[in-house]
């Protein structure tokens, strides 16, 4: 009996794993057929990062802080989040086609769909973060916290793209149109800018002070700036994880609890 339990569980997981690496291929084919799609994920983070560091490098040069080294994460970050934002474009696409109602028919757990949504995101956001980082260095970059610091801000760059995986899943799974992308682009416009992500807390006032002060991406950018800045310390990474943990829980219950109201 054990055995024959063994065996399905194991059939179960063989299955999910092939339905994880569906939709992570049929993402990256997507990417080959339409490149234009998937081309301004690359293109606008490596722009801003230009327009940033030159229109606004001295508001932090006279703080003795190197422009690159302080909008190269903040870009990596926002090419991740719309690199896998691309993720819910397909799905849509998905749902019109009716491919979408083949992959629910498959003999597998309803979350798989979600957490191979995810991996197919990790795969969508690791290129413009990469990207970013290569022209960032040719920029001039610099990495006081060394090699380290590359691994802070890939980290940070894909748990934020997963969480904005995710908010994208909950509203398309609920809305079924393109409104769930624009709302999940100004979800992450709106998150990444009322943060530090221009300059720093202490330079601040008024509402714009407040709002930083509680948005939870103060906590990740200080997560994956302090590499950039200088040495890499407990007291800027503990933060970064809280909010980037509990970031990614909340969006894939809201995910998950989205998914499971589409299949009733």
């Amino acid at each position: 009996m054990s055995t024959a339990v063994e065996s399905r569980r194991h059939d179960a997981n063989a299955r999910s794993i092939d339905v994880v690496g569906a939709l992570v291929n049929r993402t990256l084919l997507r990417v080959r057929r339409m490149p234009s799609a998937f081309i301004p994920s690359l293109i606008m983070p490596v722009f801003q990062l230009i327009a940033f560091s030159g229109a606004f490098g001295a508001a932090v040069r006279f703080l003795d802080i190197d422009p690159m080294n302080w909008y190269m994460p903040l870009n990596a970050i926002q090419g991740a989040s719309f690199g896998a934002l691309g993720v819910s474009f397909g799905l849509l696409n998905d749902m019109e086609t009716g491919f979408f109602d083949r992959v629910l028919m498959a003999p597998m757990r309803r979350s798989v769909i979600v957490f191979g949504s995810y991996a197919a995101a990790i795969a969508r956001s690791v290129v413009p973060v990469t990207f970013v980082i290569l022209v960032s260095f040719l920029g001039g970059l610099h990495t006081p916290g060394g090699p380290l610091a590359i691994l802070m801000v890939v980290v940070a760059s894909v748990m934020v793209a997963l969480s904005a995986c995710g908010l994208a899943l909950g509203l398309t799974f609920r809305m079924r149109n393109m409104g769930a992308a624009t709302l999940t682009q100004f979800a992450i416009f709106f998150g990444i800018f009322l943060s530090t992500s221009q300059v720093p807390l202490s330079e601040m006032s008024g509402w714009l002070r407040a709002c930083a002060r509680v948005n939870p991406m103060t906590n990740i950018l200080r997560f994956a700036r302090q590499g950039f800045l200088g040495d890499i310390t407990w007291a800027q990474t503990w933060g970064g994880l809280v909010a980037m943990a509990a970031m990614f829980v909340v969006s894939t219950i809201f995910a998950l609890t989205g998914l499971r109201r589409y299949d009733r």
